[in-house]
């Protein structure tokens, strides 16, 4: 029997917080249709809290991909981030693109404190600096819409049975050289450095995947 082509779901958010550009979703659009042998399917989340994790778990079920990497931009920061915590904590700085502000609430009443990553975050990293571009593994995605997105996304392969075979996590990206013209001393990325540094993390994804299927068939 032929063996079905892999599926990576990869989203991003649009513009938000009185910027034009963001660079993950202008980077999620650059990236090719497959990558490593997997189909990569791209999807735009928008930047609200009520509403992103609905139309995250909308597209995983009309694409049933196998692995999910959402993206999202986390300016000011000099590395892309590869993020291993989502913390159940919506405490929003600034308004969502719908003018929500939570402050101090939970993300999911009685769901756990916390969910872990399950893509391999390290191996990320390490990949995407062999490529000569700064990366690190993060323990804090923040309390804003990408945190949000993060635990959803967790939240829904730990408890949906149609998910229980996915993969899926979250990487922050840095802003992009042309954001930071008018911003004194802000590290920056151009956008092929950023398109390149996902490429780099979803080629590690696919072997993640590849590994995770000999693993089966040894069992």
């Amino acid at each position: 029997m032929e063996r079905k082509m892999m599926k990576i779901l990869v989203t991003a958010f649009d513009p938000f917080g009185g910027e034009k550009k963001n660079p993950a979703q202008d980077a999620v659009r650059k990236l090719p249709d497959e990558i490593s042998g997997a189909k990569i399917v791209r999807m735009e989340i928008p930047t609200v809290f009520r509403t992103s994790t609905g139309v995250l778990e909308a597209a995983m079920r009309k694409e049933g991909p196998d692995a999910v990497l959402c993206v999202g931009q986390a300016g000011g920061s000099a590395a892309v981030r590869m993020e291993r915590v989502a913390v159940n904590l919506k405490d929003a700085r600034i308004p969502d693109n719908e003018g929500n502000q939570p402050e101090d609430l939970p993300i999911q009443e009685g769901g756990p404190s916390a969910y872990f990553s399950l893509l391999p975050v390290k191996a990320m990293a390490e990949a995407v600096r062999k490529k000569g571009l700064p990366a690190e593994v993060s323990y804090s995605a923040g309390t804003f819409v990408c945190n949000h997105l993060m635990y959803g996304l967790l939240h829904l392969i730990g408890t949906e049975e149609v998910f229980r075979d996915v993969i899926g996590g979250f990487l922050h990206v840095p802003y992009m050289t042309e954001q930071v013209a008018d911003k004194k001393d802000v590290p920056s990325l151009s956008l092929d450095e950023i398109t390149s540094a996902l490429e780099a993390a979803l080629e590690t994804v696919v072997l993640e995947l590849e590994h995770r299927d000999r693993s089966r068939l040894k069992t």
